[in-house]
């Protein structure tokens, strides 16, 4: 009887059940009659495979199809039938030689879709200057698939607008991740470079598939050891793996590693010395790494070492470094999130202050890398002057993926609308023209760690997701690209993905009106930013301190930034200047942003700031309710997952692709698979009762401020404000410190 239940074991596929791993390539089987319609054009795949990437692509496309059409398509030198998928180059494939000239001016990474003729057989092109091309014009291919998109008369043209796309991870050599709610470090640096972890390329496909084409493996806060040999070593192991998906492996450079691991006395740009030493680095490093990416800088910020700290400016020490990279083709990002030790009127001023002036000094592989605000990836900010301001100087945008202000991985809160609010700001740096017009690349702070999710949570995918979709094209929409991501990560079912999109698209104003409505902004604990903190102050800088930003008194509230107070709308273009200093016309979302306003100030809605801030900070809270209310609609009917040895014995000559069974039970239509759909309800409870928190601290704080009474209607705190002042959190995470 044992010997006979371990035989049907072994027969019996595995349980896989939905636990996030897979993220938006799960390339389960669709709807039959959709996989009907599809199974003609794609039965055949022509593909050369002489390459790593063209390799790569090929399987993808294999792994793809298989998933999707529930058997795996034929693979062919050339055209087997009256039907195929066309992959390659002008140079690769001769049926896509005839195409050498639509293909042309595509760029070096954009690529063709097509259905056309060839020969007399019907054919879909997935045709490209390069082979990373043809592998992006795979995974977009595969996208319409997993939407349910219709092939008939399919004509895409894709080329990236922005050249740069990047991935920061603030991954620590010990594993620690700042700012990381998604586990350790994705790099298992002590099993490096021998151990290269399947995960790895599971990652690079994932990048790969949003166009992201560039890594940077360690955090901004850098350690010199990263650039010593035996970690070269390791980063040289990394690029191997991701250089098939075409991504390039970028490293945190510290500006004093010279000293540190040099033995040189100084850092200074100007020395002779250490200009030498960088430059033998970097050929030291493009001997192990050829087609390495550059260095990301952090310098004269938060403490870390700089040439300010020699009298020299920043341009002085970012062409230091883009000097030694240039004869290998690589580039410098140099961060502008500065601000100095002595505390300064008003901190929003001084990215600006520092850079503007060194507009067309930079060499010109040095790229500009500027925070979406300027201030800190807070729930919103305007967007930062120094976009347009530097017209001689390519400028990149960095945001915040992973949630260090926003409730973490446990808080719904889609980014891509915050995104997408700060690439369409109108800048009038000309005339006209937003910030999306002003980049050369964006880069996004990881929120990926050994989670099985990847990054804490289901939702907090969609962040990944979107930062890369709009980095490859700042013009899409948010809602777009919450709509693709919700029909490949739950199903393409329109009444799964529409209540879908509509939370995703809630969720970001819904947390800001429980965080910091109204341009309210930097009222975080301190330290590690969990949770309410409206009442910090005092500790070794004032710009650390909530009071400090929002300025509150028995009068009103806000930041004045007009001329009669810090003069931070100066920095802006006369036109966006005037609006923003002007308090009859200033966005009511950035409204305490710039000026301090007295709380019986009439808004928008006919009630006194008093009244529409607590109001602000009570919907939120409702929209989070309303957000719970719309999962529980998609909540599972369907029985238990199958267990293990209770499907019927699998043919073995029959296809291999992964059965329904083996992805664990099947959610009936219009609903989620259990495993997620309880586990993002329970968080939905975690948010629920912090957005409860955020509100009814901040209301008591802003009460004992203002000393006046609740609206009517509005329900007092659940408890005393110094209840909420004693609350600790010692082991919250991804503080870093």
């Amino acid at each position: 009887m044992l010997a006979a239940a371990l035989a049907l074991m072994a027969c019996t596929p595995s349980v896989r059940a939905e636990d996030g791993y897979a993220l938006w390539m799960r390339y389960v089987p669709l709807e039959p009659a959709l996989a009907a319609q599809y199974l003609t054009p794609l039965g055949g795949v022509v593909a050369p495979d002489k390459t790593p990437m063209q390799h790569v692509a090929r399987e993808e496309l294999s792994r793809g199809l298989t998933g999707l059409l529930g058997r795996a398509p034929g693979l062919h030198a050339t055209p087997a039938g009256n039907h195929a998928v066309v992959l390659g180059t002008p140079q690769s494939s001769a049926l896509i030689a005839p195409f050498r000239e639509e293909i042309e001016s595509l760029g070096d990474e954009g690529y063709l879709l097509k259905a056309t003729r060839i020969k007399g057989r019907d054919v879909l092109l997935v045709a490209a200057r390069h082979d990373i091309g043809v592998l992006y014009g795979v995974f977009h291919l595969l996208r319409l698939l997993q939407t349910g998109a219709s092939l008939n008369g399919l004509a895409v043209r894709e080329s990236p607008t922005l050249r740069l796309r990047v991935l920061d991870h603030w991954d620590n050599l010990d594993g620690y991740v700042e700012r990381g709610y998604a586990g350790r470090s994705l790099w298992d640096w002590q099993t490096l470079p021998e151990w290269r972890d399947p995960r790895y390329t599971d990652y690079a496909r994932a990048s790969a598939s949003l166009g992201i084409n560039g890594t940077v493996l360690n955090n901004v806060n850098a350690s010199a050891q990263s650039l010593a040999p035996a970690y070269l070593d390791k980063a040289a192991a990394l690029a191997d793996i991701f250089r098939p998906f075409g991504i390039r492996v970028y490293l945190s450079a510290r500006f004093s590693a010279p000293i540190e691991l040099g033995g040189l006395k100084t850092a200074d740009p100007l020395d002779p010395n250490v200009q030498r030493w960088w430059r033998d680095k970097a050929d030291e490093i493009y001997a192990r790494i050829p087609d390495f990416g550059g260095f990301l800088v952090k310098a004269n910020s938060e403490g870390q070492p700089g040439p300010q700290d020699y009298g020299r400016t920043h341009a002085d020490g970012a062409n230091l470094l883009a000097d030694a990279l240039a004869p290998h083709g690589g580039v410098v990002m140099w961060r502008a999130f500065v601000y100095a030790h002595d505390v300064p009127a008003d901190r929003a001023t001084q990215a600006y202050t520092e850079f503007v002036g060194l507009d067309g000094e930079f060499r010109s592989n040095v790229v500009l890398q500027v925070k979406n605000g300027p201030i800190d990836f807070q729930p919103r900010e305007p967007f930062h002057p120094l976009f347009g301001a530097m017209p001689r100087t390519p400028l990149m945008m960095e945001v915040q993926i992973t949630k260090e202000y926003l409730g973490f991985a446990s808080h719904l809160v889609y980014l891509g609308p915050l995104y997408e609010e700060v690439l369409k700001a109108n800048t009038q740096r000309p005339h006209g023209a937003t910030v999306a017009q002003s980049l050369t690349g964006m880069a996004g702070v990881a929120n990926i760690g050994t989670d099985r999710t990847w990054s804490g949570s289901h939702f907090d995918q969609a962040n990944w997701y979107a930062f890369g979709r709009l980095a490859w094209n700042p013009s899409q929409s948010a809602r777009d690209i919450a709509a693709d991501w919700a029909a490949m990560t739950f199903s393409p079912d329109p009444k799964v993905v529409q209540p879908i999109v509509g939370m995703m698209m809630a969720s970001r104003e819904a947390a800001v009106n429980y965080m910091t409505p109204l341009g309210l902004h930097h009222l975080m604990a301190r330290g590690h930013h969990y949770g309410p903190g409206p009442w910090v102050d005092g500790g070794p800088r004032a710009d650390w301190t909530s009071v400090y930003y929002h300025r509150a008194d028995r009068n009103g509230i806000g930041f004045d930034r007009t001329a009669q107070g810090s003069n931070a709308v100066a920095q802006y273009a006369p036109e966006v200047a005037a609006v923003y200093g002007d308090l009859s016309k200033v966005p009511e979302p950035l409204l305490l942003w710039f000026h301090h306003v007295p709380w019986d100030h009439r808004m928008a809605s006919g009630r006194p700031l008093w009244d529409e801030l607590i109001g602000r900070y009570s919907q939120g809270v409702r929209d989070v309710q309303a957000m719970q209310a719309t999962w529980a609609t998609l909540a599972p009917t369907a029985p238990p997952a199958v267990e293990r040895g209770s499907a019927p014995l699998r043919n073995p000559a029959a296809p291999v692709a992964p059965t329904a069974v083996e992805r664990g039970s099947a959610p009936l239509p219009h609903t989620v698979d259990a495993q997620r759909h309880e586990q993002i309800a329970a968080f939905l409870n975690i948010q629920l009762r912090e957005a409860q928190w955020w509100r009814d601290a901040s209301v008591a704080y802003f009460q004992s401020i203002s000393g006046r009474p609740l609206p009517p209607g509005e329900a007092a705190p659940a408890h005393p404000l110094s209840y909420y002042e004693a609350l600790q959190f010692p082991s919250a995470p991804g503080d870093g410190r």
